[in-house]
């Protein structure tokens, strides 16, 4: 079976010496949650967790030593149900980084198997099969948000650099919606996308211009010969160019 205490809450003091940190958590009993209701409420009860005479369950950190990188041991006093035991819990560093909303955060993760009897959650009942219910050893795991809650520069800069990141992205888009505040070199790239369609458009009005110019009889070939040089010079080629 499988459950989680929904409010969870502590804080970690670490220090440039890692020796000198200090972790603490604290646990609210009543938060217990294994997706079962009657059971929930059996968790509650005074055989096992009896929330309303022991509402908290706490850890303090004695000692926070690093066995490897991103490895750590963290030692301290756990109080359950008023009986306070020695426990060492192995953490790893799952990684640092700055969250969505400009919180500085560390995630670790960890686990270790306890005797619930060590601490007086000693209810049971024995199964028609000769077996117990409940098992006596239980896997705590820990699950791990660390945010930096001290604002520094590091957060801010890099809340700029990926302003600045995003910022060349967004330039080429304001380029191609106000024509006005294109360069020319842009206006050239866009050319073939933008302005050619319009130049197209304009060769309907060219032949009957052509056969004023030249006889009938070379009527044919004029306008896949002459036409595009007297349309170079014009405006279109202008418009092309962004030279208007």
């Amino acid at each position: 079976m499988r459950g989680a205490f929904n409010d969870v809450s502590g804080y970690a003091d670490i220090a440039e010496d890692l020796s000198d940190s200090t972790a603490t958590v604290i646990v609210k009993t009543a938060s217990i949650d294994t997706r079962s209701e009657d059971r929930d409420n059996h968790l509650r009860s005074a055989d096992f967790f009896d929330v309303e005479t022991y509402p908290e369950i706490r850890f303090n950190s004695s000692a926070i030593d690093e066995v490897d990188e991103g490895s750590f041991i963290v030692t301290g006093e756990l109080t359950i149900r008023n009986m306070t035991k020695t426990v060492s819990v192995p953490l790893e560093l799952i990684g640092v980084d700055t969250d969505p909303f400009g919180n500085l955060r560390a995630g670790l993760e960890g686990s270790r198997r306890i005797d619930r009897k060590d601490w007086g959650v000693t209810w049971n009942t024995k199964l028609d099969s000769g077996g117990v219910l409940v098992s006596d050893k239980i896997t705590l795991e820990f699950e791990l948000s660390l945010i930096k809650n001290v604002a520094e520069a590091a957060p801010a800069e890099s809340a700029d650099t990926t302003a600045q990141d995003e910022a060349p992205t967004e330039a080429p888009e304001s380029e191609n919606q106000d024509p006005a505040e294109a360069t020319a070199p842009a206006a050239e790239s866009q050319a073939p996308v933008t302005e050619a369609a319009p130049a197209r458009e304009e060769f309907p009005p060219a032949p009957p211009v052509k056969p004023v110019q030249k006889p009938t009889d070379q009527a044919p070939a004029a306008p896949s010969v002459e036409a595009p040089q007297p349309q170079s010079s014009g405006k279109p080629l202008g418009k092309l160019f962004g030279l208007r």
